[in-house]
């Protein structure tokens, strides 16, 4: 049987967890294109383990940048670091499990959440939320040698700490409140979740061929109950908006592009745009979030042997918009006044993994 071409790029994300490239807490949402399963081969497991890495600091109201923010030295900067790790069974040519443990490693630099007078960091460590997912190609890869679509479904758990704490500084010498650190550095969101993925291809020849792949995240729980106020006692303005706990959102990603083959290295060039919504598909869409999307260019690059795949690419921002949130829209009609909030944006976010088949 004729070896269908790799042209999906193996991307493992999770929350997820991974996250989008800033405050806008995005988490998981890359998914594995289940390369293993996209083959017609007689792998049976596969393991991947992807490396993402982004620090943010360019705060975005809409899309317009506030960059007024460095310049005064107010910004907030974050350092995000997931270890994705996926193992996958493939049952038969078209039906494949999965299972997906993201490892996070977060710090968070500001003044704000500090007093306003100096700045200081607070971080955060652990296990993410964990998926399992169930592929089925709806093609039969026997004779579907040129494209195939997979459709994936998945349960997401809350296993990551959706409450991590830290130490806040306040305005007052030596005294520390320890409680929640930020939403977009938190482990896990809090809520039970159901994923729907479609991955497609198709090949031009032997050597060009088109991806895509759409993501979305279904959270039904509507806030999980955390507190944003650091320790402290909650505003009335928070209280009267309904953000003075964390909102449980959905998460939506679509990835597409051209891959090209050179015998055992393939280089691939795409667009992606990753989104927090600011209304979910099912429940309540309440509490503090800070929805909005990346559009980026993605170039990337894999080598593949019989077994072993390396892969590495480069998401680069293109467009960033901190888009209305719910809370946003409630102060506006108590105040009369238009409101917005902002989020911190990486210009670019570093993927590189590795892929093992057996």
């Amino acid at each position: 049987m004729k070896k269908i071409i790799i042209i999906l790029f193996t991307i493992v994300i999770l929350n997820h967890q991974l996250q989008a490239q800033g405050c806008v807490a995005i988490r998981g949402v890359g998914g594995m294109c289940m390369l293993g399963s996209m083959q017609a081969d007689t792998t049976t497991w596969q393991l991947s383990i992807n490396n993402r890495y982004y620090d943010s600091y360019k705060h975005f109201i809409g899309t317009v940048e506030q960059k007024q923010r460095a310049a005064l030295g107010t910004e907030v900067i974050n350092h995000a670091y997931t270890a994705d790790i996926s193992i996958t069974k493939k049952l038969n040519s078209r039906w494949s499990l999965s299972f997906n443990l993201p490892i996070n490693s977060n710090t968070r630099s500001s003044l704000y959440e500090h007093g306003g007078l100096e700045r200081h960091t607070t971080s955060s460590f652990g296990v993410g939320d964990v998926r399992f997912t169930v592929y089925r190609m709806l093609l039969n890869p026997a004779t579907s040698h040129k494209g195939n679509i997979q459709f994936g479904l998945g349960l997401k758990l809350p296993t990551g700490d959706y409450k991590y704490q830290d130490y806040f500084y306040t305005t007052t010498p030596g005294v520390r409140l320890y409680g929640p650190v930020d939403q977009s550095i938190q482990l896990g969101d809090g809520g039970t979740g159901f994923t729907t993925e479609l991955n497609g291809f198709y090949n031009l020849s032997h050597k060009v061929g088109f991806y895509g792949t759409f993501y979305y995240l279904i959270n039904p729980r509507e806030t999980n109950g955390v507190s944003t106020a650091r320790g402290g006692t909650p505003s009335a303005a928070s209280i009267a908006n309904g953000s003075e706990v964390m909102s449980v959102p959905d998460q939506m990603m679509v990835r597409f592009g051209a891959n090209f083959n050179f015998n055992k290295i393939s280089a691939s060039l795409g667009v992606r745009d990753e989104c927090l919504p600011v209304h979910d598909l099912i429940g309540g869409s309440n509490g503090f979030r800070r929805p909005g999307y990346i559009i980026s260019v993605e170039p990337g690059i894999t080598y593949k042997t019989k077994t072993t795949i390396f892969f590495a690419n480069v998401p680069i921002a293109l467009i960033r918009n901190r888009t209305q949130s719910v809370p946003d829209k409630i102060t506006t009609q108590l105040t009369g006044k238009y409101t917005q909030g902002d989020a911190a944006f990486a210009d670019y976010a570093i993927n590189v993994g590795v892929s093992f088949k057996f």
